[in-house]
């Protein structure tokens, strides 16, 4: 929990992570390029006091997470993202043994999402059936639609497998669909991020919500006018909330155009972790604020609407508990 000026926030991290990238790890040069990629972002976007070293950031420990989620980052939940990303890692980016276990450790404060490939045909489906009935079940997957497999560079959703595999979810109760389209990372193609296809599988599938990771981005448009007409599309701003820091006028107008568009409660915050440490991020958000010149066409940040970004959205998709002090007033809430 956060406290400002005598606001408190309930805050869900809707995108973190456990993996390894070190170099042991690392099957090829990819999975060297991967990570690497991965820590530029976090390199440029982060303010110097939260740089981490190279080799903390490709292979961090246990600990680390919980100490920077819950102890000092201000985060009350966290929902693990997974990426495996198994062309380029020995034993898979993703470390789901070891998140699993410290999902078990810690199950009043961390959710542990799973994937899916379609390319895994009818294996993938069998395993995902297994995946559901693990503690209680799976509340969401996150898909990486530009992972290599072999000699494909990756796929669609509206692919005849993905709808099979979506079909499947709905079947097992899986309501929330995370999907990484936003920008990319090497060696993955940009265009296999296009987010084109989450317009029509979010028609077909209307009692799933689909999470756009990283609202689309360098997308935002194409993103935002498919969100506006799919009531069941949200997005996550992963990757784009560090822009507070080095492009507070961008994110001012990433801000303001999603709120235009899909309305304050269909966005939810996300650190990336351990792309990016959470404290500096909700201290920042909650002092956001879009700038007076450009207030006319985006209107201000609210300390509703951030209320509802950092945690309360999240929270209404994956019911989480949320304690009565920091639940929003009846008037307030999405029906």
């Amino acid at each position: 929990m956060y406290t400002k000026d005598g606001t408190s926030y309930f805050v869900v991290d809707s995108h973190v992570a456990l993996w390894d990238g070190s170099p042991q790890n690392q099957a090829n040069r990819y999975g060297k390029g991967f990570i690497e990629c991965f820590y530029d972002y976090h390199r440029n976007l982060s303010p110097k006091e939260w740089l981490w070293p190279l080799d903390k950031f490709e292979k961090y420990s246990e600990a680390d997470l919980i100490h920077d989620l819950f102890e000092t980052g201000h985060v009350d939940r966290a929902i693990f993202q997974p990426a495996y990303l198994s062309d380029f890692y020995t034993t898979g980016f993703h470390q789901r043994e070891r998140a699993l276990a410290l999902t078990r450790e810690h199950a009043d404060k961390l959710v542990l999402n799973d994937a899916w490939d379609p390319r895994d045909r009818e294996a993938g489906l069998d395993r995902l059936e297994e995946l559901a009935a693990v503690d209680g079940g799976l509340k969401g997957v996150k898909l990486y639609t530009a992972e290599w497999r072999g000699d494909s560079k990756g796929y669609k959703l509206t692919d005849e497998w993905s709808y099979r595999y979506l079909a499947k979810c709905e079947e097992l109760g899986i309501r929330n669909i995370h999907i990484h389209k936003g920008p990319t990372v090497y060696p993955l193609n940009r265009d296999a991020f296009d987010v084109a296809d989450v317009d029509d599988v979010a028609s077909a599938f209307p009692n799933l919500n689909f999470v756009v990771e990283h609202v689309g981005l360098p997308r935002l448009e194409d993103f935002c006018w498919i969100a506006t007409q799919e009531p069941n599309v949200y997005g996550g701003l992963a990757v784009a909330i560090p822009l507070m820091h080095t492009r507070p006028r961008y994110f001012a107008q990433i801000i303001g155009e999603l709120l235009y568009w899909l309305d304050e409660d269909r966005i939810l915050f996300g650190s990336d972790y351990a792309i990016w440490h959470p404290k500096w991020l909700v201290e920042q958000f909650v002092d956001f604020q879009i700038p007076e010149d450009m207030r006319s066409e985006y209107g201000e940040l609210t300390t509703t609407v951030k209320r509802k970004i950092l945690g309360l959205n999240a929270a209404r998709l994956y019911d989480l508990q949320v304690p009565a002090e920091l639940s929003l007033p009846a008037a307030e809430v999405v029906a």
